[in-house]
């Protein structure tokens, strides 16, 4: 297997003055008290079409040049998918995800999981035998009482078969971003300023990463769906929480465009949770911070 994609964040960290980097962990998730997350799922959203500016000139290299572009009126899915809808997927058909699999390279099937760094492990990411949709952290962790919680551990193959299943598909790139932009012309959908007034406006990561996430958002991993205000078209969480995947090849058909950033974005890192960022990911190996949402003509 070709992991040069998985592995583009596993060079060591020089921890500089920490006798215990343990002290630096990363807390459990804490539920924010004032979020109002959502309950029960909402309907897709009807996005018109028209001419979109897609990429950007502010930022990475990989988002230039801006360009305009013209798309055809498009459904897409509110809310990322979430366990609960997976889980009646893989009820109806027996499906068997790829990190179910046994996974070339490490003769066990499994998944990359984000854990935080120490003098000792100055890596990461790690691959976690048992670690899957069902077990997003590995066998000891679990999605029970995490309906509402996106999928994560998905490959773009599982992810097409669902959207398959659904009658829908994954969004080309293109759509992503304009529905994700919403006709804002800002740095961020919501504004220029990360964080206005101090106020978080997604889930992302908040603190020195990867050794310290003060969960300022009020959650230190994933979040439920629609904890966030949407945006204008009313879509929730096309910033931040997991990374999303298109059917935009990056440069091979090997690896496919992901977009959004997720909850390991941060300031000091990957300040990817704008909707003209974008990153390559293996097609075929997940990761526990990748989900997606399906769209529709």
């Amino acid at each position: 297997m070709n992991i040069k994609y998985l592995y583009l964040a596993l060079a060591p960290l020089i921890l500089i003055g920490c006798e215990n980097a343990s002290d630096l962990s990363v807390p459990s998730q804490k539920f924010n008290p004032i979020a109002a997350c959502l309950n029960t799922l909402p309907d897709p959203v009807r996005v018109e079409g028209g001419k979109a500016q897609i990429g950007s000139d502010r930022a990475y290299p990989e988002e230039r040049p801006q360009r305009s572009v013209q798309l055809a009126a498009f459904e897409i899915d509110a809310s990322e998918v979430t366990n609960g809808q997976f889980a009646i997927f893989v009820k109806e058909t027996g499906f068997i995800t790829e990190a179910e699999k046994i996974q070339a390279g490490f003769n066990a099937p499994g998944g990359a999981v984000f854990s935080a760094p120490t003098v000792s492990n100055p890596s990461w990411w790690r691959f976690v035998e048992g670690a899957n949709w069902k077990h997003p952290e590995g066998p000891e962790s679990t999605i029970e009482g995490k309906a509402m919680e996106p999928v994560v551990q998905i490959t773009l193959n599982d992810a097409r078969a669902y959207a398959k299943w659904a009658g829908r598909r994954l969004p080309i790139e293109a759509e992503w971003e304009f529905a994700a932009k919403a006709g804002s012309e800002t740095l961020f959908v919501w504004g220029n300023e990360r964080a206005p007034a101090g106020q978080e406006k997604a889930n992302t990561w908040q603190g020195a990463f990867p050794v310290q996430n003060t969960a300022a958002d009020g959650f230190g991993s994933r979040a439920p769906v629609g904890c966030f205000e949407p945006n204008t078209f009313g879509l929730y969480d096309m910033i931040g929480n997991v990374w999303e995947w298109t059917e935009t090849e990056w440069s091979d058909e090997q690896s496919h465009v992901i977009k959004g950033g997720s909850f390991l974005c941060a300031e000091t890192y990957c300040r990817r949770y704008r909707a003209s960022a974008r990153q390559a990911q293996e097609i075929n190996f997940s990761t526990n911070h990748i989900g997606f949402r399906t769209v529709k003509i």
